[in-house]
């Protein structure tokens, strides 16, 4: 039942990724052109924007590869190890360099809702961040839980 329950969760991963290679595809230079559109003054705003989804997206792929480690860790029983602590710090990492950069994207949803007259997308922009500050938080906890239970059972082992 194990196995099963890691396969569907590595199905759910490649799930995942399949939407942001989407965006990367169709959505990000869009967004470059429209970056530009919305700030004529400033002409190395369209390749700033590509560059910062462009690493956003790198960055998630990058705690998505993690999570499938974490996974096979799991499949190979050694989930309450040192490396599976690793493994959250990056994914926790990831997470927050995530919601570093899409904070740094935000004042271009701050010129879209002055332009559109539309305050609602200043807080579409914070979705993300919040989101990955969440995710890492939860990360953070797992991380610290983990590692406690990883020194307990080294105790253990030693007490055997």
């Amino acid at each position: 039942m194990e196995k099963v329950s890691t396969l569907f969760l590595k199905f759910a991963l490649v799930v995942l990724a399949l939407p942001i290679v989407v965006i990367c595809i169709f959505v990000v230079p869009n967004l470059g052109l429209i970056a530009a559109e919305l700030v004529p003054n400033f002409s190395a705003i369209q390749p700033i924007v590509m560059v910062n989804y462009y690493l956003t997206a790198l960055i998630y792929f990058f705690a998505l590869w993690k999570a499938f480690q974490l996974l096979q860790l799991i499949d190979r029983k050694e989930a309450f190890s040192i490396v599976s602590v690793q493994v959250l710090k990056a994914i926790k990492l990831c997470a927050y360099g995530i919601a570093l950069l899409h904070l740094l994207a935000l004042p271009l949803f701050f010129v879209f809702a002055e332009i559109d007259d539309a305050p609602g997308v200043v807080g579409v922009g914070l979705v993300v961040p919040f989101a990955s500050i969440v995710i890492a938080i939860f990360a953070t906890v797992l991380q610290k839980l983990l590692h406690e239970a990883v020194e307990m059972k080294c105790e253990n082992d030693l007490m055997i």
